[in-house]
């Protein structure tokens, strides 16, 4: 049943939860490792899951998957969470969480790229110039304004945050064409990450006890970046008369982020932060524009 009252509600609770992780990724990275991080945040965030799945009584469905749905979940836990996260939690650790965050919200943009090359999707002109505005914001925060020079303070925390949105987008892609409901193939992705991570662990780093603080950080991203924010986008998408009504809300996110980063991180945000991010939120933008003219179209 549409209720574009309660839509609205559980997108900005999502908007809101959303723009509250660069500073939760941040502030939990000065507590331990982002290896570690990513240990105890999904060890949170399937747990989390799991509980939605046996109170809503959809935990039945994991015993009834095809032998394709399972390698499906097991491709798509490697990417995220599992590649996606320890791509991004590293950029945090050596960025400030500005950039980071700013550079990681580039995956509209590499969706359409990626689109081109694996679904044969045509890039018109005017699509063309959008990933250019946004690459050119892009371009802005990473030099800092210093566009001309392309000198970059950190290129590795530079290649892993816009890679994070390289693995997002893909995981989005291959996600589009999943059919099956959310709850439970988020769990499986999550089982999966899981035993990605433990190897990972195993091979590369120890798994240790953080301290308080650090866990409890690890829980808020666990819970409400991998887990339960997901089922509320989803209920948001589900009481809303049309997408759109909703969907534009998201593009509040990096710009409520920037205000919590600056009150409890302490950072200074740059000029050259607002400025890249307005750029980059244009070109997505042009983007959708041109996909509802297109659409309009079709309809016609």
């Amino acid at each position: 049943m549409k209720n574009q009252r309660k839509a609205y509600f559980f997108a900005l609770l999502t908007v809101v939860l959303w723009s509250t992780m660069s500073t939760a990724f941040k502030l939990t990275l000065g507590f331990m490792s982002f290896e570690s991080l990513l240990t105890w945040s999904v060890l949170f965030a399937l747990i989390s899951v799991g509980v939605l799945l046996l109170f809503t009584g959809k935990s039945n469905q994991l015993f009834h998957i095809s032998k394709s749905e399972f390698w499906r979940s097991a491709l798509m836990g490697f990417i995220n969470p599992f590649g996606y996260y320890l791509a991004l939690f590293k950029a945090y650790e050596l960025l400030q969480a500005q950039e980071a965050g700013v550079l990681n919200y580039t995956w509209p943009v590499v969706l359409v790229i990626l689109s081109a090359v694996f679904l044969k999707q045509q890039i018109s002109w005017w699509s063309f110039a959008a990933i250019m505005v946004s690459f050119g914001g892009l371009l802005i925060i990473s030099t800092k304004g210093n566009i001309f020079s392309m000198k970059f303070e950190n290129p590795y925390g530079l290649i892993l945050a816009v890679g994070s949105a390289f693995l997002w987008a893909t995981y989005w892609i291959i996600n589009m064409k999943d059919k099956r409901e959310g709850t439970g193939k988020i769990f499986l992705n999550l089982v999966f990450g899981a035993v990605y991570i433990l190897i990972y662990m195993f091979l590369f780093s120890n798994i240790i006890i953080p301290p308080l603080k650090g866990i409890l950080g690890a829980a808020y991203i666990g819970i409400f970046e991998m887990g339960i924010t997901f089922v509320l986008w989803l209920m948001a998408l589900n009481f809303s008369v049309t997408t759109a009504k909703v969907s534009n809300l998201i593009f509040l996110s990096p710009f409520i982020a920037l205000f919590f980063i600056s009150i409890f991180v302490g950072e200074k945000i740059l000029p050259t932060t607002v400025f890249g991010l307005v750029l980059i939120i244009t070109g997505i933008l042009m983007q959708q524009l041109k996909r509802s003219k297109s659409d309009t179209q079709a309809v016609q």
